[in-house]
């Protein structure tokens, strides 16, 4: 069952296009993750939090990288990291439109 995992930390760094630029390569790394199947990448600067939303085919998927993720941004001297993960309910979701196809 394909699961959405939301990840968000404190982020005093930079947003937008100069984000962009520094993370391009950790973006396309994400994508050759064990069940990764898509990220929107979120950032809130007023806030100055940062983050994504995932979709996963299984949880145990997730699980993994979330661990290894959150293992990453604490070695990268982020802390409080957020992590949840939700089971998709496929029938409402395309009913909303929900970019959930499997």
């Amino acid at each position: 069952m394909a699961v959405i995992m939301y990840v968000d930390f404190p982020h005093a760094g930079v947003f937008g296009e100069e984000m962009a630029k520094q993370m391009t390569d950790l973006a396309k790394s994400i994508n050759n993750e064990p069940g990764m199947i898509w990220k929107i990448w979120t950032q809130n600067e007023a806030d100055k939090t940062a983050g994504g939303v995932y979709l996963f085919d299984t949880r145990a998927n997730a699980e993994k990288y979330l661990a290894m993720h959150s293992n990453r941004l604490s070695q990268w001297g982020y802390s409080d990291i957020r992590g949840r993960i939700f089971e998709v309910n496929k029938t409402l979701s395309e009913i909303n439109k929900g970019p959930v196809g499997l």
